[in-house]
């Protein structure tokens, strides 16, 4: 069996990645992969000394760079942590990072490499309270065609 967990680095996928490890701990498992999807947008909102924002022309290219560098940490610190989920219990896993938007990425990679089992937070980083499910996590149980999906609340 294979299952790939995402994470955003949110609440839910924290508990989503729990979930995965117990899974793993009690069945047989061929691989687990951790996907992580970086949608691109980086935030280039500048603040004055003021506080308050200036426009983005302001920004220099060492300030964008910087901000590129600070994004790239970020997704690979998220991965990191993740994969601590699953040391602690010595299962093997590996990383996936992906760029696009998220539930196409988590499907393409799912359909592609033959995951059985999906395991995704009900609700990711957005800011956006929705009243079930998520938009990513909605929208991979709609698509998903030949696996199971977990969703964790």
């Amino acid at each position: 069996m294979k299952i790939l967990v995402c994470t955003d680095g949110s609440e839910h996928s924290q508990r989503a990645l729990e979930k995965a490890a117990m899974l793993a701990e009690g069945i047989n498992i061929n691989e687990v992969a951790i996907i992580h999807v970086d949608e691109g947008n980086l935030d280039l909102t500048a603040y004055g000394r003021n506080g308050k924002t200036r426009s983005v022309a302001i920004l220099n290219s060492k300030s964008i760079e910087m901000r590129i560098k600070e994004d790239a940490e970020k997704r690979e610190m998220i991965l990191q942590e993740a994969l601590k989920v699953f040391e602690q219990r010595h299962i093997k896993a590996r990383e996936i990072l992906q760029k696009g938007h998220p539930s196409t990425k988590i499907m393409s990679v799912a359909s592609e490499e033959g995951f059985d089992v999906i395991v995704i937070g009900s609700r990711g980083l957005s800011g956006l309270k929705k009243l079930f499910l998520g938009s990513v996590s909605n929208a991979v149980v709609q698509e998903a065609k030949n696996c199971t999906v977990v969703i964790v609340k």
